[in-house]
């Protein structure tokens, strides 16, 4: 796509710490980029628009709540019929209820099934039909290390990031004639807000078992996902690529 009519990427959690950095690499790709996340944040979406200021109108933000299937595709159509059709889906929304099983409400179960898990069904519902007709579409879904490992009080987050790429699988099948990637980026611990907020002596344990040594940052997994987004990336779909510092490993 030329650089005057260039591809339109929405990323799903984009004001969060890990979408915010997703949203810079591919503005800087050439991207035009909408944030998309929750309208209540007043604080946190001032702060995200000074975090990217230097993108000028770049990269944009619009309220949409994924968990709501209504709603979602109705508001995904209104930032179509405004900004252009999205091509590139980044779905990096994700919400933790962490407690052992045996504690664990159905309101803690759902409510992390449902943003994490029904949320990447409601974006992709909503717009791969236009994805398959223009030929051309780049989905990656955020999914966790956690999702390959299991943790500890996440059987809710766990099951979600497992099965958002099962998902990434199926439908990788479904579109990969019609010029459609879907894949998967499975980060580990990184420097997030999350992450940070964990007591200083769990986080030094969580890095002792890291073999690099260190926390991942946000640049590292959004690099993996804007190479994943590129039009040239075409022959790599229904993967997973883990971006944990050797946390988890497999073939």
């Amino acid at each position: 796509m030329s650089e005057s009519n260039p591809h339109v990427a929405l990323v799903t959690g984009g004001i969060g710490g890990l979408g915010t950095e997703i949203c810079r690499h591919l503005a800087r790709a050439g991207k035009r980029v909408i944030a998309a996340d929750l309208a209540a944040r007043a604080e946190r979406i001032d702060a995200f628009r000074a975090e990217v200021a230097e993108f000028s109108d770049a990269i944009v933000f619009e309220p949409l709540d994924v968990s709501d299937h209504a709603s979602s595709g109705a508001t995904l159509a209104d930032i179509q019929s405004r900004h252009g059709p999205v091509s590139i889906l980044v779905n990096a929304a994700g919400i933790t209820r962490d407690t052992s099983l045996r504690k664990m409400s159905e309101q803690q179960w759902s409510d992390v099934i449902t943003v994490n898990l029904d949320g990447v069904f409601n974006t992709c519902r909503a717009l791969i039909d236009g994805m398959t007709g223009r030929g051309f579409g780049r989905i990656v879904n955020i999914s966790s290390v956690n999702g390959q490992t299991g943790q500890f009080g996440q059987t809710n987050y766990s099951a979600a990031k497992a099965g958002m790429h099962g998902f990434t699988m199926a439908l990788a099948r479904e579109v990969a004639s019609k010029g459609v990637t879907v894949n998967s980026v499975s980060p580990g611990y990184c420097e997030t807000a999350l992450v940070m907020a964990v007591p200083e002596t769990v986080r030094n344990d969580i890095v002792s078992r890291i073999p690099v040594g260190r926390l991942g940052r946000p640049a590292e997994i959004a690099r993996v996902v804007e190479f994943l987004c590129n039009e040239d990336s075409g022959f790599i779909t229904g993967a997973n690529i883990p971006v944990n510092g050797g946390y988890f490993m497999d073939f």
